[in-house]
């Protein structure tokens, strides 16, 4: 609901301190339940001057100003009031990653011939790239239109004797509609996102090793700003995926492995952030989980840990079980 309007609550702390100030008597001011009210009445009893704070209730304020959603959103940031806006999306990060174990002959259903064997180590340097752009929002910024782009890379940077190739490389544009409704749920949450986006995941390749999918999503945020002394927020996003034609479809099981949504549950305390994501088909029992660890290092860039073990770490991989864990450095986290 919109806060009362400030004249209204000026006034009428206006009127309290006229009133106290004419009976010059500070127990007179015990009834009053308003605590600005209150301060005021005491203010003008013993003379001082009474100084009205000019801010609507607490209930009814504007958001928190440092909510992790808004920042990702840049809701609140008084830089971007243009409505073309360029900012960080999914984490932007560089690690040296080790696998348990490597995915030499990758296989499809519709290619069970698989990929060209190859001397793959299980030792390499993978980076994210990813970035968005807002496009249009409403007056009140209540609601505005993105596009997306994100990039996945896996590089066997350590693999001389087969000339450092790209083992992987995953490109991901998507469009977002997103509503920011800022609405006070039970239990100290806040309810922060409503995001409906459309977005295509491919790798780019040439049959055997050719994948890709299309999906449209919609993802809900909510936040908490105290739990074990950080702030909380927990992403929920189930999708649908749109079928290809079967002559066309170079993966058509992949929801068995990835699933028909994800879960992300990221908590800041200080300069340190932890998120996990996970996702499961309970059809098939198969799905993933991932752990990132950050903390500041020097100037924007953060230390950064990432643990996967599961299914589908890349596109290629969809299909494939491994556990991996990499270590280097991040530009931003998920929030």
């Amino acid at each position: 609901m919109p806060p009362m309007p400030l004249q209204c609550s000026t006034l009428a702390v206006l009127a309290v301190v006229a009133t106290s100030a004419l009976a010059a008597d500070p127990s007179a001011c015990k009834s009053i339940t308003g605590d600005r009210a209150r301060l005021a009445c005491y203010d003008a009893a013993v003379g001082g001057t009474a100084a009205p704070v000019m801010q609507a209730p607490v209930d009814n304020a504007t958001p928190d100003e440092h909510s992790l959603i808004g920042e990702r959103w840049s809701r609140y940031d008084p830089a971007s009031r243009h409505p073309f806006l360029v900012r960080l999306h999914n984490p932007n990060y560089l690690i040296l990653r080790h696998s348990d174990r490597t995915n030499a002959t990758p296989v499809s259903p519709t290619h069970p011939e698989g990929d060209t064997d190859r001397d793959i180590q299980r030792d390499e340097l993978k980076f994210q790239v990813s970035f968005k752009a807002r496009l249009w929002e409403s007056q009140d910024r209540f609601y505005a239109g993105w596009l997306g782009y994100t990039q996945q890379s896996n590089w066997q940077a350590l693999n001389g004797a087969q000339s450092r190739p790209f083992r992987e490389s995953d490109y991901q544009p998507e469009m977002m509609f997103v509503v920011q409704p800022d609405m006070r749920l039970p239990g100290g949450f806040r309810w922060q996102l409503l995001d409906l986006g459309a977005v295509h995941q491919s790798n780019g390749r040439s049959d055997p090793a050719s994948r890709s999918w299309n999906r449209l999503y919609a993802q809900f945020g909510v936040e908490h700003d105290d739990v074990a002394g950080g702030k909380l927020a927990i992403l929920v996003r189930p999708w649908l995926r749109l079928h290809e034609s079967a002559n066309s479809d170079d993966n058509p099981d992949i929801t068995d492995y990835l699933g028909h949504g994800d879960v992300a549950v990221l908590w800041r305390h200080g300069a340190h952030t932890l998120t996990f994501t996970g996702r499961l088909n309970p059809k098939t029992g198969k799905g993933a989980a991932q752990i990132e660890w950050s903390m500041p290092a020097i100037g924007q860039f953060r230390f950064y840990v990432q643990a996967f073990t599961g299914y589908g770490e890349s596109l290629i991989d969809y299909n494939f079980r491994q556990t991996t864990v990499g270590v280097g450095f991040a530009l931003n986290d998920l929030l």
